[in-house]
C-alpha cells in the first residue's frame, strides 16, 4: 500500500519517514495519514411510496413501544422473512467492495436491493441517520455515515443492513477485506467472525444471558484483542431496538434467563488496542480512542426450544472474506 502524505510525496510502508526519525514508514506516521476522516455526504435517498414504511420513517423520532421479549411463531416466520431479505442484501453489497468504491455507492446498492425486496432499508431516517446502510472502515466501530470517500487496498469496512419486511426488522453485519490487507487485520476479522461463532453456539433456554458476553469475551482476549463495551445487541422484532440488552463482554450480574421465543442480535465489535470509543462531530460515527483497527459481525437470532435459529444466516460464504 502507498500513502501520499501532505508536501511529502508518495511513500510506502518500508520507505524511511518523512519526520526524519529514521524509522521506516509503516512504524512511524503511517498510522496517522491511514485515518479515516469524514467526507461529502449526498442526500438522503428516495424509497418508493409502494413501499411500506417503518413509523419512524418520516419523522425521524422512532417511538419505542412496549414490546415483549418473546414473539408470537407469527412475528417469527415473518422475521424469517425479513433475515432472509437481509442475508441477500448483505451479500449483494459485499460483492461490490473494490479498491476505489466509494462507502456512498455501496449505500446505493444497498438501498436499491432492499427496495427490490419489497423492504425499506431500516437505517434511513431512524433518529434522522442519512443513510440505508452503516459503512464502518479502519477504526470506525460502527454507525460509519456512508460518503465519497473510496475504500483503498488495504481497508476493512463493515456493512451494518437492516430491512423493514412485513412489518419486521432483519439486522445483520460482516466485515470486509479491501483488496490486499494486512495479516493482523486479517486474524482481527477471523477472531470477530468465531467470536460471534462461539457467543451463538452458547445461546439456549434457560442459560443467563451473560453466557454470550463470556464467550465473546474469553476468545477476544485469548487472542490479544478487546471488546467494545459501549455498544451492544438488541432485541429487534415489530422495532428495530427493543429493550433487551446483549453486552458483548462477561457481566457476572445479568442473570436474566434466555427463553424460547426470544429474537435479539448479537454483533460483537472487537479491537485491536482500546476498546474506550469517542465520537465525531457528525454524532453517529463511533471511532477506536487510539484509533487502532476494529471488525463487527451480527446476526439476528430466534430462540428456539433447545436452541437457536439464526434469522440472517448466509445461503453461500460471503465475500471478500478472511
Amino acid at each position: 500500500m502507498t500513502v501520499t502524505t501532505r508536501n511529502h510525496g508518495v511513500l510506502k510502508a518500508n520507505d524511511p519517514c518523512w519526520c526524519g526519525s529514521g524509522k521506516k514508514f509503516k512504524r512511524c506516521h503511517k498510522a496517522a495519514t491511514d485515518r479515516v476522516r469524514p467526507g461529502r455526504i449526498s442526500p438522503m435517498r428516495e424509497v418508493p411510496a409502494h413501499i411500506p414504511r417503518p413509523p419512524y420513517a418520516e419523522s425521524g423520532r422512532p417511538q419505542r413501544i412496549p414490546e415483549s421479549g418473546i414473539q408470537t411463531p407469527e412475528v417469527i416466520e415473518r422475521m424469517r422473512r425479513a433475515g432472509k431479505a437481509a442475508a441477500e442484501v448483505l451479500a449483494i453489497t459485499g460483492a461490490a467492495i473494490r479498491p476505489g468504491i466509494t462507502t456512498d455507492e455501496l449505500d446505493e446498492i444497498c438501498h436499491q436491493a432492499c427496495i427490490e425486496r419489497g423492504g425499506y432499508p431500516s437505517p434511513l431516517n431512524y433518529s434522522g441517520f442519512p443513510k440505508s446502510l452503516c459503512t464502518s472502515v479502519n477504526e470506525v466501530i460502527c454507525h460509519g455515515i456512508p460518503d465519497d470517500r473510496p475504500l483503498v487496498d488495504g481497508d476493512i469496512v463493515n456493512l451494518d443492513v437492516t430491512i423493514y419486511l412485513d412489518g419486521v426488522h432483519g439486522d445483520t453485519n460482516a466485515t470486509f477485506l479491501v483488496g490486499e490487507v494486512d495479516p493482523e487485520s486479517r486474524r482481527l476479522v477471523k477472531v470477530t467472525q468465531e467470536c460471534l461463532d462461539r457467543a451463538i453456539a452458547e445461546v439456549r433456554p434457560g442459560r443467563p444471558f451473560n453466557v454470550i458476553g463470556k464467550a465473546i469475551q474469553e476468545h477476544a482476549e485469548a487472542n490479544g484483542f478487546g471488546v467494545v463495551r459501549a455498544f451492544v445487541g438488541h432485541g429487534i422484532g415489530t422495532q428495530f431496538h427493543t429493550d433487551l440488552h446483549v453486552p458483548h463482554y462477561y457481566d457476572p450480574t445479568l442473570t436474566k434467563p434466555i427463553e424460547e421465543g426470544m429474537t435479539f442480535t448479537i454483533e460483537p465489535m472487537i479491537t485491536m488496542g482500546s476498546w474506550d470509543h469517542e465520537i465525531w462531530d457528525d454524532g453517529w460515527t463511533a471511532v477506536t480512542a487510539d484509533r487502532r483497527r476494529t471488525a463487527q459481525y451480527e446476526h439476528t437470532l430466534a430462540v428456539t426450544a433447545d436452541g437457536v435459529e439464526v434469522l440472517t444466516a448466509q445461503a453461500e460464504p460471503l465475500p471478500h472474506q478472511p
